[in-house]
């Protein structure tokens, strides 16, 4: 059991060192980190997000956002696993009944861990969600439909699955890994973030009591942070790619990377040229984290006054984060080769991980309607739409 807000610090800065060492092995083997994220439920840390009434620590969103910026510096793929994780969690927070939460807090609280099935694919958007749960005439319900990019599913012991119920609007069904007429299949073959193992999760009738479906849909009829809570995380995981990335080009230029002869200089690290790179380099690294920090922040008060004002303020900043954080992940990474030379160009040494594991990662959903959202806010004070992805 992790406690409180430094405790969950301490843990996941231990934790990221200790990944550190193998994250390069295991991509290019695409080794699953199994391991590794059983090392990582059994210090408490999946469990921090738990109530203090039902026994967690109910750390802060600076403190979560801080704890993935560190395991994506280690190991992007890891940190990316319980992602959803958290935010299963948080959807019982906002719309689980009193019974559903004490149940499933103590599962998260007893080392279970929550996957995800969500996103679908060859339909027309993001949220033409096909996936049915329909109700039988025990009170139960069966569940039928196909998830694909299903992040956590392989590792999880409840695989929370967003489906539409008879009368169209979103539930969540938390179903048991091993339940009858589910399968998981390790499919995923991105060329970033290789070991998440986010792969396809087909649901053929699946038997899911009354009391494991939370009516998500109620969730986005307020003002809710829902969205931005998520996507904090995904920016913790661009920033963590980025100190990852700008690390491991400041120690190849210190140890490995020859001076050009132009220079006059014995070593490559006191090369102004290249001084002067690392510093731009560092001021984008330094931007997204302090962006990340603020963003974290204002979910923090929006949490403690959450009204339409707070919520939008939230969303916001997330939004900015998210969207600053994915580019200069993607620019540190690209730059990684640029300021070591050539010898980081081949391919045993892995160095791409990280421009991959960004590439892929920033997929996920698109800055230019982040983008968007912060031009019609700051124009003519148009709050987000509430719809999960801000």
């Amino acid at each position: 059991m992790i406690r409180d807000d430094a405790e969950a610090l301490r843990t996941a800065a231990e934790l990221a060192e200790e990944f550190r060492p193998g994250a390069s092995g295991r991509d290019s083997r695409r080794e699953l980190p199994r391991a590794e994220l059983d090392r990582l439920t059994a210090t408490g840390l999946l469990a921090v997000t738990v109530p203090a009434e039902h026994g967690g620590a109910d750390v802060s969103a600076v403190t979560l956002a801080e704890v993935f910026r560190l395991l994506a510096s280690a190991d992007a793929s890891l940190a990316q696993i319980p992602q959803s994780h958290f935010a299963y969690v948080n959807v019982l927070r906002q719309q689980g009944s009193p019974e559903q939460r004490a149940f499933f807090f103590a599962e998260v609280l007893g080392g279970r861990r929550f996957g995800n099935a969500q996103s679908e694919a060859g339909t027309k958007h993001l949220q033409d969600i096909h996936t049915r749960l329909v109700a039988a005439d025990d009170g139960s319900y069966r569940l039928t439909g196909v998830k694909n990019y299903s992040t956590g599913a392989l590792f999880a012991d409840w695989i929370p699955v967003l489906a539409r119920a008879d009368d169209e609007r979103l539930h969540v069904a938390y179903v048991p890994a091993d339940a009858p007429g589910l399968t998981v299949t390790d499919d995923w073959d991105g060329m970033g973030q290789r070991t998440t193992a986010s792969g396809t999760v087909e649901l053929a009738d699946v038997v899911v009591p009354a009391a494991h479906v939370v009516p998500h849909h109620l969730t986005f009829t307020g003002p809710q942070l829902h969205g931005a809570l998520a996507q904090l995380l995904h920016a913790a995981i661009d920033a963590g790619i980025a100190a990852g990335a700008l690390a491991e080009a400041a120690d190849f230029v210190t140890t490995r990377s020859r001076p050009w002869f132009e220079s006059g200089y014995e070593t490559a690290a006191e090369d102004p040229l290249l001084i002067q790179r690392f510093g731009e380099l560092a001021l984008r690294h330094r931007a997204a984290d302090a962006l990340l920090a603020t963003a974290a922040r204002a979910a923090d008060a929006a949490r403690g006054d959450l009204d339409d004002d707070s919520a939008a303020e939230a969303s916001i900043a997330v939004a900015a984060a998210k969207a600053y954080a994915g580019s200069a992940a993607l620019e540190i990474a690209d730059a990684l080769f640029e300021v070591s030379g050539t010898r980081a160009a081949l391919d045993g040494l892995n160095l791409h991980r990280h421009w991959r594991d960004a590439r892929t990662h920033t997929l996920h959903d698109p800055a230019r309607w982040k983008i968007q959202h912060l031009g019609r806010y700051v124009l003519n004070g148009t709050r987000p739409p509430r719809h999960g992805l801000l």
